[in-house]
C-alpha cells in the first residue's frame, strides 16, 4: 500500500537520523528481505561501519547512497513500514530487518507479508536493478503537459492503468492515482492515448497538489492500519480524501454517489457525474 506520499514521509523522517549517521550493526531477519542481493550477508556486510550520505527516495523506493559508493534501497512492498526505535526495545511480530547507527537510532523494517526488501547495491548492480527503469518522479520530477502527453500516446490502456505504470510515473499508486483522476475530471477507464492536451494539462495540474495534501496529513493509514509514520502515529489522510474507499458516498463536488470498479486489477473509485 505504501505510496510516494507515505516513502516520502518516511524519508523526511529518517533524513535528520540518518544523514552523516554510521551504521554500527545490521540484521537480516528474513532471507527474503535480502533477495535483491545474491546472499543476505552482503547486506550486513555492506551496511556495518559505513555513513549514510544522504537519505533520498525515487517513486517508492528509499535510496541512500553510503560511504564505498554503495546504495542502500529500501522498498516497503505492500505492507511493510518503518519503525525507528531504541536498540533495547522489543522486536514486533514481522520484523524482518534492523540497522542500529552510531547515534542510537534503531531502524526497522516490519513487513508481515515480505513483499518488500532491503538492498545494498554495487554500482553495477544498481545499474541492472529496476531503478533505472523508473519514470520520472511524480513529485520531484514531473514531466511538462507535453512530456507527459508523449508518454500516454497511442497507448490504449486506460489511464487508471498508466499512472500505475511506474515506467511512466514513478510513485503514484492506487489511493492516489483516484484522487489525481477526481481532481483532473477524467474517467479512470479512458484510455491514456485519447486524452486531448487540455486534459492531459489537468491530470498533470492535479499530480502535485495531491500529493502535498498527503504529506501534510502525514500519508493515508487504512482501517488495517498497515502504514504507520515511523514514531508510530497514524498518517490523517483518509477522513480527506475525495473518491477512495468511499463507495456510494456523496462526492464532494457533485454529491452523485461514487462508483466502484475494477480498473488494472485495483478497486478504482470515481464519481460518474464529474469524471467523464
Amino acid at each position: 500500500m505504501p505510496e510516494l506520499v507515505e516513502v516520502e514521509t518516511v524519508r523526511r523522517a529518517l533524513s535528520p537520523l540518518l544523514t552523516g549517521a554510521t551504521v554500527v550493526d545490521a540484521v537480516v531477519l528474513h532471507p527474503r528481505t535480502a533477495r535483491r542481493n545474491e546472499r543476505p550477508e552482503d547486506v550486513v556486510d555492506r551496511l556495518r561501519g559505513r555513513r549514510v550520505q544522504t537519505v533520498g527516495r525515487h517513486g517508492k523506493f528509499l535510496a541512500m547512497p553510503v560511504d564505498g559508493d554503495l546504495l542502500w534501497v529500501i522498498h516497503l512492498g505492500m505492507s511493510g513500514r518503518i519503525v525507528v526505535a531504541d536498540p533495547s526495545d522489543p522486536l514486533e511480530v514481522h520484523t524482518r530487518f534492523r540497522a542500529c547507527t552510531d547515534r542510537g537510532d534503531d531502524i526497522r523494517l516490519v513487513d508481515p507479508r515480505t513483499f518488500g526488501f532491503v538492498a545494498v547495491f554495487t554500482p553495477e548492480e544498481a545499474a541492472v536493478s529496476s531503478l533505472p527503469n523508473l519514470g520520472p518522479d511524480a513529485l520531484e520530477e514531473l514531466p511538462s503537459t507535453r512530456r507527459l502527453a508523449e508518454r500516454l500516446a497511442n497507448r490504449r490502456a486506460p489511464i487508471k492503468a498508466l499512472l500505475l505504470d511506474q515506467r511512466i510515473l514513478a510513485g503514484l499508486g492506487n489511493i492516489y492515482a483516484d484522487e489525481v483522476l477526481h481532481r483532473a475530471r477524467i474517467d479512470p477507464v479512458r484510455p491514456g492515448g485519447d486524452l486531448d492536451l487540455e486534459e492531459v494539462g489537468r491530470l498533470r495540474r492535479a499530480i502535485r497538489p495531491v500529493l502535498e495534501a498527503g504529506l501534510r496529513h502525514g500519508g493515508t493509514s487504512l482501517d488495517d492500519l498497515a502504514y504507520l509514520l515511523p514514531d508510530g502515529r497514524a498518517g490523517d489522510f483518509l477522513r480527506r480524501l475525495r473518491v477512495y474507499g468511499r463507495e456510494d458516498q456523496p462526492c464532494r463536488r457533485c454529491g452523485t454517489p461514487i462508483i466502484r470498479r475494477i480498473v488494472a486489477g485495483r478497486s478504482t473509485y470515481s464519481c460518474p457525474s464529474c469524471q467523464r
